[in-house]
């Protein structure tokens, strides 16, 4: 595996996902959760993705029940909530583990490029648009911080 854009996953439909369709984006990957204190970043997350999606800024998704059990619903339900609690438009894609024994691929390339575990629901990890993982940001870096802001729009250019 050369880059994060190299790797496959599932939609939260259940389709097959080439992350290559991301290539020559930036991508901010976060494992969400419905029922966490930090769920409500989900609305700070969207408006993120509406600022920077035409500069090409894409949010990619992934539901996780790893902490506290926060994430119980199928698929089709938390598709749901996110669209109708959030107005979610960015990707999602079907629950995986994101630590631990049997974490999801995706997530391994994260984890291990990094050197940085998932420790909760909503951890970042922010990608380049050649599928380089170049920062994480633990749960209390919010959408909104000047920070994450900041990283994203050095990455866009």
């Amino acid at each position: 595996m050369s880059t994060y854009y190299d790797l496959k996953t599932t939609n939260i439909d259940r389709q097959p996902v080439d992350l290559a369709q991301y290539k020559g984006k930036v991508a901010l990957v976060v494992n969400v959760a419905s029922k966490c204190g930090y769920t409500k970043q989900y609305k700070g997350l969207e408006s993120l993705y509406r600022e920077y999606k035409e500069q090409g800024l894409e949010i990619l998704g992934f539901p996780s029940n790893d902490f506290g059990a926060q994430e119980p619903a199928p698929e089709a339900e938390i598709k749901s909530f996110c669209s109708l609690t959030y107005d979610v438009t960015f990707d999602m894609f079907s629950k995986v583990k994101v630590s631990g024994s049997g974490m999801t691929d995706a997530y391994k390339y994260l984890t291990e490029t990094t050197g940085s575990q998932v420790q909760w629901n909503f951890n970042k990890f922010l990608v380049d648009k050649q599928g380089k993982v170049v920062k994480y940001y633990p749960s209390s870096v919010a959408p909104e911080s000047a920070e994450l802001r900041k990283d994203i729009e050095s990455l866009l250019g």
